[in-house]
């Protein structure tokens, strides 16, 4: 089994559980069938979308609709059965990290073969990956993740930069792919099982805080 075809498969499976992780999303607001199969709509094609609206090129899903299909009988399945079942949250926490390093390949690699520039191709990669996810929290009404302490789109950005240096040192394709991969699943992985955040910006409590801040607030 080719790379590709194996990238191809990967990419479903992201599919798949980023659909899901929008249907978890929809479930905490009690949303309806209808909304829940646009929650998970926007988080599983949301970030290759703006991707290509940005670089302008055709939209992934419009050249091949098995991503509408998959989402859409993910969604309706996932919908009932969490009706019966408890959703491993657990285990799409994990599925939901391989998700987001083949996703932020993909979208590294898409840019680099039409030959925008290392930061240019940096940034797809990141939004490929997390730009879905935004959109699902923004229509939820909660804080999208990547803005909060989870080590979420810092893996993406290491994952796609990585990508690039190794390709540029000479390192062939699919060893720089799988490379990249697996440093992206890693850091996820590892911040998930041992709880690593990053630091939360917060301001400095000095003597004279308050006094600042109501002059702050009167200008």
């Amino acid at each position: 089994m080719t790379l590709a075809l194996i990238l191809q498969y990967l990419d479903l499976l992201g599919t798949v559980v980023f659909a899901i992780t929008g249907l978890l999303a929809a479930r905490r607001k009690q949303l309806d069938l209808f909304g829940a199969i646009v929650i998970a709509m926007v988080t599983a094609i949301g970030g290759g979308t703006v991707r290509d609206l940005i670089i302008d090129v055709p939209v992934f899903w419009t050249q091949n609709d098995i991503y509408i299909y998959v989402v859409v009988i993910a969604a309706l399945l996932l919908f009932f059965l969490a009706r019966f079942k408890r959703l491993p949250v657990k285990l799409l926490l994990f599925l939901d990290a391989l998700g987001l390093a083949v996703f932020t390949v993909i979208g590294t690699q898409k840019a680099m073969a039409l030959g925008f520039s290392d930061p240019i191709a940096i940034m797809t990669g990141i939004m490929t990956g997390v730009v879905g996810g935004v959109i699902r929290d923004v229509l939820v009404g909660e804080v999208p993740l990547v803005f909060r302490k989870e080590i979420y789109a810092t893996a993406s950005f290491v994952g796609a930069s990585l990508l690039l240096v190794l390709i540029e040192a000479g390192v062939t394709v699919d060893w720089a792919v799988m490379t990249s991969i697996l440093v992206v699943l890693t850091m996820r992985v590892w911040a998930i099982v041992f709880n690593v955040e990053l630091p939360v910006f917060i301001s400095y409590k000095g003597p004279d805080t308050q006094s600042s801040d109501q002059d702050v607030h009167r200008s």
